[in-house]
């Protein structure tokens, strides 16, 4: 029974379904915006947002946690803690907006838009 388990599996293992969010979300800090489905935009948002809540103390120690989520990107910490989270000083939450395009034609999948708001 899947009692309480509310994440998709994408039709992956668990390490590679890990590796699959931490994928999208380097992409997202790096272009700030990115064209995905529906489905993987709506698993990547909590992960992103508590990225940014932990990037909002800017302290060594957060920085060091964002780096290991991502891959041991310092350079996207950084990235993360100086230039995306000083846009989020007066906001409790609701970092990233989801917007909804047109299926896409090949296999009608629904598309979205995931960016910083």
């Amino acid at each position: 029974m899947r009692h309480g388990k509310k994440n998709r599996k994408f039709g992956r293992k668990a390490k590679v379904r890990k590796g699959f969010i931490r994928s999208l979300a380097i992409a997202l800090i790096t272009y700030e915006k990115i064209k995905t489905t529906e489905a993987r935009a709506k698993e990547l948002k909590p992960y992103i947002e508590k990225l940014i809540t932990k990037a909002r103390k800017g302290d060594i120690a957060s920085r060091r946690t964002i780096s290991s989520r991502l891959g041991n990107q310092e350079s996207l910490a950084n990235k993360l803690v100086d230039e995306i989270t000083p846009r989020f000083e007066g906001r409790n939450g609701g970092y990233t907006r989801i917007v909804k395009l047109p299926q896409r034609k090949g296999d009608a999948s629904k598309m979205a838009i995931i960016e910083f708001v």
